[in-house]
């Protein structure tokens, strides 16, 4: 089993086996995670593919099983299926044991932070294809759902969205060449702004940001209409 898949296996193993908790039973909403998840990892995978075959990221066969749907490896479309899970999976267990926490100051200025940043980088970086489309993604999903829509949600899933980046930072850390001679996934430099979490490159957190709130849009959309 390569290195790639087996930190997949790892970021889906956990959330899966603890799915049956009786104070927060998630496997009753695989459904509309399901749903919501296949919807966007469908625009996000040909998004993923074309800056495959553009060059501006790639991977490393060294650490992959070697099967792949046209340039992408099969453990890259498990990445877009298996952390949704987990992130929704952390959002409901913080929601049956915390029930009463109070974020909408935090919700108003992380939307306002998220705001601002994306803004500045999608103008001082635009010719630095990861950098501009992951942060002008970012923002416009940030001023479409929190400011225009003015979801109830958008505190929550920002608590689940930073408490994720704990163990995220040492899967994407793997992915990036934390632990590794090689990086699994490489960068095009010209394309990403420079800055990086150890290995990580900033353009992730922002990337992750936007697809896991797009998930969650649509997670709550279909949970919604199950009710």
């Amino acid at each position: 089993m390569s290195l790639y898949f087996i930190l997949m296996v790892g970021t889906l193993a956990g959330p899966l086996l603890l799915s049956f908790d009786k104070k927060v039973h998630f496997y009753t909403n695989w459904k509309p995670l399901f749903t919501a998840t296949l919807i966007v990892a469908a625009v996000y995978l040909i998004w993923d593919e074309l800056y495959t075959q553009w060059g501006v990221w790639g991977f490393n066969p060294e650490y992959l099983q070697g099967w792949y749907f046209g340039h992408l490896p099969i453990e890259e479309i498990c990445f877009f299926l298996f952390v949704p899970y987990a992130c929704i999976f952390v959002y409901e267990c913080l929601k049956a044991y915390f029930p009463n926490l109070k974020l909408k100051k935090l919700a108003g200025i992380f939307a306002f932070c998220v705001s601002i940043l994306c803004l500045v980088l999608s103008i001082i970086y635009l010719e630095n294809l990861y950098t501009s489309a992951a942060s002008i993604v970012a923002l416009a999903l940030t001023i479409w759902l929190y400011y225009r829509r003015k979801v109830k949600w958008y505190a929550d899933f920002i608590l689940a969205f930073l408490v994720i980046q704990i163990p995220f930072f040492f899967v994407n850390g793997a992915l990036t060449g934390m632990f590794t001679p090689e990086p699994i996934v490489w960068y095009k430099e010209v394309e990403i702004m420079g800055p990086r979490w150890v290995s990580i490159p900033v353009e992730d957190t922002i990337y992750n940001y936007g697809f896991l709130l797009l998930v969650f849009f649509f997670y709550k959309k279909f949970k919604k209409r199950k009710g």
